[in-house]
C-alpha cells in the first residue's frame, strides 16, 4: 500500500490579478509521495517559478485544492502557512541567499531562528548540517571565503537544518561551472538515497532526467513524462 503522498495538487490553478488577468498555472493535478525525487522542467517563463512558490507556500493558488502531508493549505491562515514552511520544507535558490557578514554555520542557524531553538542547539544543529554536506571543516568561513559550490552546499544545509519533509530546489546549479555542479547534483541525489524527498524546478534537460520522475511544464500546463526513470 502506497503512502499517504506528501504532496496533493487538486486543479490547482494561479491567474495574477489585472487588468487584464494574467493566467500563470492553468488548473493542474500533481501528486508526490514521501521519498520521490521529482523535477520540473520547463524554459523561461513556462511557469515553472509560479509552481515552486505555490509548493513551497510562499504563493496561495487562486483556486483549486493543496494538500501537505494531508493537511489542506488553502484553509490555513497566513501565520500558519509560513510555520508550516519554516517546520516541514527545505528552500533552495538559485541565487544561495547568504547574509555576506555572518558564517557559514551562523548562515545555517538562522534557519532554526524563528522556531525558538535555543541558541546552542541552534549552534549543534548547523555544525551538523554542515558536516552532513561536506563543510565541517568550513563553519567560521564567511560567504566571500566560499567557492560558489561551498556556497550552494551552505544553502542546501541551511535547508535541511530543521529536518524538513521536502527539499524543494529552484535551479541550484544555475550559478555554478559545469564542475561544481555535478558536485551539487550528487549531494542532493545522496540527500534523495537517504529518504529525502526531493522536488527540483530546472530549464536543463539533462539535469532533469537525474530524477525518478520528471514533469514539464509549458504555458502554465504540466505533462507527466511516464514510463520513465532516472537516469543517473
Amino acid at each position: 500500500m502506497n503512502p499517504e503522498p506528501l504532496i496533493r495538487l487538486e486543479q490547482v490553478a494561479l491567474t495574477y490579478p489585472g487588468p487584464p488577468p494574467v493566467p500563470a498555472l492553468a488548473p493542474t493535478d500533481l501528486t508526490i509521495h514521501p521519498g520521490e525525487y521529482v523535477t520540473v522542467v520547463g524554459r523561461s517563463g513556462s511557469g515553472k517559478s509560479t509552481l515552486l512558490n505555490i509548493l513551497g507556500l510562499i504563493d496561495r493558488p487562486t483556486a483549486g485544492s493543496y494538500l501537505f502531508g494531508g493537511v489542506d493549505t488553502a484553509t490555513m491562515s497566513q501565520a500558519r502557512r509560513t510555520s508550516l514552511r519554516a517546520r516541514r520544507i527545505g528552500l533552495v535558490f538559485q541565487a544561495f541567499h547568504l547574509l555576506s557578514h555572518r558564517t557559514a554555520e551562523e548562515n545555517v542557524a538562522l534557519g532554526l531562528l524563528y522556531r525558538g531553538v535555543p541558541r546552542g542547539e541552534r549552534q549543534q544543529a548547523a555544525r551538523e548540517a554542515l558536516a552532513r554536506v561536506g563543510l565541517g571543516d568550513r563553519t567560521r568561513a564567511l560567504p566571500i571565503e566560499l567557492s560558489g559550490g561551498e556556497r550552494q552546499r551552505v544553502a542546501i544545509a541551511r535547508a535541511l537544518v530543521g529536518r524538513p519533509a521536502l527539499l524543494l530546489c529552484d535551479e541550484p546549479t544555475g550559478n555554478l561551472d559545469s564542475t561544481t555542479a555535478e558536485g551539487v547534483l550528487d549531494l542532493i541525489t545522496e540527500l534523495h538515497d537517504a529518504g529525502l524527498t526531493v522536488i527540483m524546478i530546472t530549464h536543463d534537460r539533462g539535469i532533469a532526467e537525474r530524477a525518478q520522475r520528471l514533469v514539464s511544464i509549458t504555458d502554465g500546463v504540466l505533462t507527466e513524462q511516464l514510463g520513465r526513470a532516472g537516469t543517473r
